[in-house]
């Protein structure tokens, strides 16, 4: 009794640092949002991935066969993919463009001592809280050919003699999806770039000025280069936000006419969920979140290069 008491007592206890500790607090805290993430977003990207590599439609999705990677050989080849491919990246790249250099003028207006700047900061921010799907409808009925709010005020300020058809037209219809994705986007670029003006310390600007630097100066040398870090995540989200756009397109557009506004991620839901090849959709998905994750990657290291 007295030899199995003592062999129990000198067994060695496993401790943990108080860092270990830490350390494991913080991964039981976070494993509920790990699982999350893994079964609702890595889970889904991986099966679809994996589902673009066979043939599998709607009909006979227990039948899957291996198609020796002709899902991806057709994509590339296949003009469709290159149109969307082409639209997306000219959507994308247009309405950041255009929000970034809006969103850096509305900032620096809110930024000065201009009446009324605490009501004016409150309600830039109501498109952004309204639903994408709601966006599209009202700028649908903006952009309605006979009795659009859009026609109606350039019709009677002479600019137009005739109504537009806006989202009907090849030529005007992704001008038309820009104009509703720049309204609900601009006030999250803006707030974003406002609170970065604001931690910029008051000493910056009052050397520069006792210095003789003028506004143009002080803009360049003073607030840009600390709103590096802002500028770097807020455009970065703003193209990840528009690279994906999918509410906008589908309703205000379906895509037409005549595949203008068709993006990838349009090519994609009308291969899989209407012409029912979901094996074809989901490599479309694969190589529309491949080109994502590498443009990501590109910015991010172009954007490191350029602080070093």
């Amino acid at each position: 009794m007295k030899n199995s008491i003592s062999l129990h007592s000198s067994r060695p206890k496993l401790r943990l640092s108080n860092s270990g500790q830490e350390k494991l607090f913080i991964l039981i805290l976070l494993a509920p949002a790990i699982l999350l993430l893994v079964f609702t977003i890595f889970a889904p990207i991986v099966k679809s991935m994996y589902m673009g590599f066979f043939d599998v439609t709607l009909l006979n999705m227990k039948n899957m066969e291996w198609n020796n990677f002709k899902h991806f050989r057709e994509i590339l080849t296949n003009g469709d993919f290159l149109t969307s491919l082409k639209n997306t990246f000219v959507f994308a790249g247009t309405v950041v463009l255009t929000q970034f250099v809006l969103g850096m003028i509305l900032a620096l207006i809110l930024n000065t001592n201009i009446m009324g700047k605490r009501f004016l900061r409150s309600i830039i921010l109501i498109p952004w809280i309204v639903p994408t799907i709601v966006v599209a409808l009202l700028w649908m009925w903006i952009f309605q050919p006979e009795y659009g709010v859009m026609n109606y005020i350039l019709i009677t300020l002479g600019i137009f003699e005739e109504p537009k058809k806006w989202v009907a037209d090849m030529h005007l219809a992704m001008p038309s999806v820009m104009v509703a994705a720049l309204w609900r986007q601009l006030p999250f670029m803006t707030t974003m770039l406002l609170a970065g003006m604001q931690s910029i310390p008051k000493d910056m600007y009052e050397a520069a000025t006792i210095d003789g630097a003028n506004k143009v100066q002080i803009f360049f040398h003073v607030t840009l280069p600390f709103l590096k870090t802002v500028i770097k995540t807020v455009t970065l989200v703003g193209v990840i936000e528009n690279f994906k756009m999918f509410p906008l397109f589908w309703i205000m557009t379906g895509g037409g006419p005549l595949m203008a506004t068709t993006t990838l991620a349009i090519l994609s839901y009308q291969t899989a969920f209407i012409s029912l090849d979901l094996g074809k959709g989901a490599a479309i998905g694969t190589l529309w979140v491949l080109l994502l994750v590498a443009f990501s990657w590109g910015y991010d290291k172009l954007y490191s290069l350029k602080e070093d």
